[in-house]
């Protein structure tokens, strides 16, 4: 069986009507998409907390999937009038052939290799290194699968220095993969936490999946003390913001590492942490940095 994948182009005005209108008009599904997307003109949509995007692409190109039998020029007209259009748009269509959308989605994410001694391994995959430290982790709704270059700059920079009985606090947890990746090197004591209340739950059932302890908790009941370690791989905003509480958490003696950090991001941070711990840029990659430093 194939599916119908209609697809056409509108402005951000109307893109978001549009879906609405299809879906009502019985489209299985309807996406807006850049339409300049992997060109000079893409427009980011995400930004920073704090940071202001203009919501909508200008050129937008919406998706739209439509059972096998369904008159795609009938939807289209139906929705295009339920929004005040006057005509319905241009579109094209390919035929999607049904396929096993699980295994297909599996078959993107291969394990990781960090280093020499610690891999991300997804559950559907066998290790590619039985002797290896795996970490064994599912792509999933929290930030943290091991592939973004600020979450292997924390893997990394966490190997190098995570010792055998240290705390260890993972500020701004995500799915856990920092808090899990130390205890898995050694740490005695690991605690995450995270705004977000389901990243808390995946970190939770991530933590459980690969045998790990840790102390995970939402940030509205945060965690206390002071640890040997502290990693926050977040964003440079609310680094600013939480500069004082992260490093309030890290021991005299202990260390300290940033990610989510842009390159032109490195200065400022470094200057806001100073009257508390000195930094300095340990690692990076492309265009993310990791910033380290000891507290006096």
């Amino acid at each position: 069986m194939s599916w119908q994948n209609v697809s056409f182009l509108t402005d951000a005005s109307h893109a978001e009507p549009m879906c609405d209108a299809l879906l009502e008009a019985g489209a299985l599904s309807a996406c807006i998409e850049d339409a300049d997307a992997g060109t000079p003109d893409e427009q980011p949509q995400f930004g920073e907390p704090g940071s202001i995007n203009t919501p909508g692409w200008e050129h937008s190109k919406i998706v739209v999937l439509l059972e096998p039998d369904a008159d795609a020029a009938a939807v289209l007209g139906e929705a295009a009038r339920a929004i005040g259009l006057a005509a319905t748009p241009a579109f094209s269509i390919e035929a999607l052939a049904e396929q096993n959308w699980v295994q297909l989605t599996q078959s993107q994410f291969d394990p990781i290799r960090v280093s020499e001694r610690l891999w991300i391994v997804p559950s559907w995959h066998e290790s590619p290194d039985p002797a290896a430290i795996n970490l064994i982790l599912d792509p999933g709704m929290a930030f943290g699968t091991g592939s973004h270059p600020t979450t292997r700059l924390c893997l990394e920079w966490l190997e190098r220095n995570v010792s055998a009985g240290d705390t260890v606090l993972d500020y701004g947890c995500g799915s856990g993969i920092l808090a899990i990746a130390a205890a898995r090197l050694g740490a005695a004591h690991v605690a995450g936490v995270d705004i977000d209340p389901q990243a808390v739950e995946a970190a939770k059932a991530n933590a459980e999946r690969n045998g790990v302890t840790a102390l995970l908790a939402d940030s509205a009941a945060p965690v206390a003390g002071e640890y040997d370690v502290v990693v926050a791989n977040i964003l440079s905003n609310p680094l600013r913001v939480l500069a004082p509480a992260i490093c309030a958490h890290v021991r005299a003696g202990g260390r300290l590492a940033l990610s989510g950090i842009l390159r032109e991001q490195a200065d400022e941070i470094v200057a806001i942490y100073a009257p508390w711990i000195p930094l300095q840029v340990a690692d990076l990659r492309e265009d993310w940095v990791c910033l380290a430093g000891i507290k006096p």
